[in-house]
């Protein structure tokens, strides 16, 4: 595995309750263990805790047995959370009751556009995490297609400009209209956008701290907004962006790409111990790789904190 040069990570505020959310989409490979990993030594470093939330919203993508395996390989390597795990696909009234929520304050509207004419209408500078910039086709009402089903977009406000600070990343600023335009919160499959999902599912559980990979950074304005659009007493949201873990080519590691997994190395022999020596090793908490505990890397962890705040 592509090691990292040592990155900083700035401490958290108290209280803490933070939240590993992974997909059930396929094996865990090294670069979700590593987020994994991060996200246990910031709780439990921070005397917060940690929740487990199974995203299994994208039901096409989702694998039998995956979330288990998830968490076999989780308490395998010793990175247990607290309390029983949630699952997206078990909170939909929830996410209903906010949608009616935006509904009711007409921050909804059904778009018919498929992704080609988006693509095809779209400035090219304007260009989102996960695809272009919306440029506002149904806005004012959607054109009638028999057959097909409507999406449904949040209607963002113009010349909003949506400023955080990030733990590791620092100061981002994003003006989402000009960014990614009216995002969906429900997609045409009836399925949960993820944007809607994570910010009712943080709100809900309260979480205070989120841990995450950097390919979501892009998402975090969106979330914000959302997030003080449905609960504008909200407290603000810390968030820490991971670098992602590359392989010896300099690729991310993806499931898609069948990176080598924690199964993988768990049936050739390799221990526990040695993986998070490996873990801890690319993000310059360890000099070199050596078998070490997590619980291990808790002075680690807080020595890093220290050296940043």
């Amino acid at each position: 595995m592509g090691n990292l040069e040592p990155v900083g990570f700035k401490p958290a505020s108290l209280p803490y309750l933070g939240r590993f959310a992974p997909s059930p989409t396929g094996a865990m490979h090294f670069g979700i263990a590593r987020t994994a990993l991060i996200a246990w030594l910031d709780a439990r470093t921070h005397r917060g805790k940690l929740l487990l939330r199974i995203e299994d919203l994208d039901t096409p993508r989702v694998i039998p047995g995956s979330a288990e395996d998830i968490q076999h390989d989780l308490r395998w390597l010793g990175l247990e959370w607290d309390g029983p795990p949630s699952y997206q696909s078990q909170r939909n009234p929830l996410y209903k009751r906010a949608l009616l929520q935006l509904q009711e304050q007409d921050l909804i509207y059904p778009c018919t556009c498929s992704r080609k004419e988006i693509r095809e209408s779209s400035a090219p500078h304007g260009a989102a995490d996960d695809g272009p910039r919306y440029p506002g086709t149904c806005r004012q009402g959607a054109r009638s297609r028999p057959g097909r089903t409507p999406s449904l977009r949040f209607r963002t406000p113009e010349q909003h400009l949506v400023e955080h600070v990030d733990r590791r990343v620092g100061y981002i600023k994003q003006d989402v209209n000009h960014r990614v335009g009216d995002f969906v919160l429900r997609r045409a499959d009836q399925l949960w956008a993820y944007q809607l999902a994570v910010t009712v599912d943080d709100l809900d559980q309260g979480i205070t701290c989120i841990v995450r990979g950097e390919d979501l950074l892009d998402s975090t304005p969106r979330q914000m907004l959302l997030r003080k659009t449905l609960q504008p007493l909200s407290p603000p949201m810390e968030t820490l962006h991971v670098p992602l873990m590359l392989d010896v080519d300099g690729r991310r590691l993806a499931k898609r790409a069948h990176s080598y997994s924690i199964a993988e190395a768990r049936s050739h022999g390799q221990p526990p111990e040695m993986i998070i020596g490996q873990l801890a090793a690319s993000l310059g908490l360890l000099p070199h790789a050596k078998p070490i505990r997590p619980q291990e890397l808790l002075p680690r962890w807080q020595a890093q904190l220290s050296e940043n705040t």
